[in-house]
């Protein structure tokens, strides 16, 4: 199999496969609200939000929550963001990317940091499982970076080479990620970020994720 044939896809879940933007807003404002914050727009999440999620508290509150207080906004958040993301679902196209790019003998994984437990179920809940060889949430705390997640994921999947290997997410964090593994990335507009933070970050930024899949063929080719 040559390089092309054995390029390798790694997707983030939430706010690339699965367009959750409605459930982030709507925990993240009724977390504020039993914290006594106010509330937050979509545009202005997406110009703050920043990984480890405490420097993103600490854009909007003027300083970093103590160790307790942040225990207290994750636990609030994820509570509400359970009852928010059943009305959500997978972004448009992505049955059929999914189902293309396996055709086509290229393997493809998740990595998320939405929790391990939670999100095995979800992704077998749609059907689309079958697609990946690896899916991978966070265990362990929550709010971290994802590179050290990163590095243990490509180890589990024990086959591509890091060159072969695409990012394809919807935050800087994600390409940080890539490049610690020495992979690439391409990062979509679609969910957690604004176009222009994601443009600093110096990798591929596209807007629909037909796209992100040509632009990962374009970079492994």
């Amino acid at each position: 199999m040559g390089k092309h044939g054995a390029a390798h896809i790694v997707w983030d879940w939430n706010g690339t496969l699965f367009h959750d933007n409605d459930a982030i807003i709507g925990a993240t404002n009724a977390a504020f609200a039993e914290l006594g914050l106010e509330q937050i727009t979509l545009e202005r999440y997406r110009a703050l939000y920043c990984v480890p999620v405490p420097k993103f508290y600490e854009r909007l509150i003027g300083r970093l929550p103590t160790d307790d207080e942040w225990e207290v906004m994750d636990a609030i958040f994820h509570r509400h963001y359970a009852e928010h993301r059943t009305a959500c679902g997978l972004t448009e196209g992505v049955p059929a990317l999914l189902a293309d790019w396996a055709s086509a003998g290229r393997s493809q994984s998740i990595l998320s940091m939405y929790g391990h437990e939670e999100l095995v179920p979800l992704v077998r809940g749609f059907g689309i499982e079958p697609h990946f060889i690896r899916v991978d949430g966070r265990t362990g705390p929550s709010g971290g970076s994802k590179a050290e997640h990163m590095v243990r994921h490509l180890s589990a999947l024990a086959g591509p080479d890091p060159s072969s290997v695409v990012v394809i997410g919807d935050a800087a964090d994600d390409a940080i990620s890539a490049r610690h593994v020495g992979a690439q990335a391409v990062l979509y507009t679609g969910g957690s970020h604004s176009r222009a933070s994601l443009e600093a970050v110096g990798v591929p930024v596209v807007d629909t994720l037909e796209e992100a899949v040509t632009e990962a063929e374009r970079l492994v080719a």
